[in-house]
């Protein structure tokens, strides 16, 4: 549960757009880079021992043009007994864990002013943000956002993707997740890690489920720069 801080200062009026500018600017960065993307998700049991399990890693790479291709490394391991992995999942994994509510999607959240915190020393607005309205396969972030107080990057992120997807044949529920930024070369924070652990309340029962993806070895294109997480 996230208690608001009491606010010492006002924020801008403009918060949200400023924070949204910020981030296509960081999006627009980030694609100058290749990484490396390690997916683990794991379901438990009712005692918390990990009853199956998918692993895989990847390698992000974009073209000059801003196309992005994703290279596997080896052959994903998939040990799954009742979870099984969805387009949503891997949309998500792409589109709302890592970024989020840059200028081209602002206009479909609601955002409100939460206070201010610190986060590993870092003073920062919090923001809550929702979607509007949703779209048929479209995928969205309800939670919220810390932006740094001196140049609005996004550097924690709280929530889960939404909406859950549940037909009369099938249920796709998707777990909150916090995703933690690092400061890359000295200028845009990127994703370093996103962590999920969280109990899915299916008709049939509830299943907990566990995942993390790391984002390491940022490489900017011709650069010998790089970046692992701790």
């Amino acid at each position: 549960m996230f208690l608001p801080f009491l606010c010492a200062q006002d924020p801008p009026a403009n918060l949200a757009r400023l924070v949204a500018h910020r981030e296509s600017e960081t999006e627009a960065e980030r694609n100058q880079y290749t990484y490396r993307q390690a997916f683990v998700v794991e379901e438990l049991d009712s005692r918390g021992v990990v009853a199956g399990y998918y692993r895989e890693v990847r390698d992000i790479i974009f073209s000059p043009q801003g196309e992005r291709t994703e290279q596997l490394i080896g052959t994903p391991e998939s040990r799954l007994k009742r979870l099984k992995l969805t387009k949503e999942d891997f949309d998500d994994l792409r589109d709302i864990q890592p970024l989020v509510v840059s200028e081209d999607r602002l206009w479909n959240y609601e955002t409100k002013f939460k206070g201010e915190e610190s986060v590993d020393g870092v003073d920062c607005w919090v923001l809550q943000v929702r979607p509007r309205q949703f779209f048929a396969g479209q995928r969205y972030f309800d939670g919220l956002i810390w932006a740094d107080k001196a140049a609005y990057n996004i550097v924690r992120m709280e929530g889960r993707a939404v909406p859950n997807v549940i037909s009369k044949k099938s249920e796709n529920l998707f777990p909150r997740f916090t995703t933690v930024r690092k400061l890359i070369d000295g200028s845009h924070w990127f994703p370093a890690y996103t962590e999920a652990d969280d109990n899915l309340e299916f008709s049939s029962g509830t299943l907990r489920e566990r995942f993390r993806i790391t984002y390491s070895e940022y490489q900017r294109f011709g650069a010998e720069s790089t970046f692992k997480p701790q």
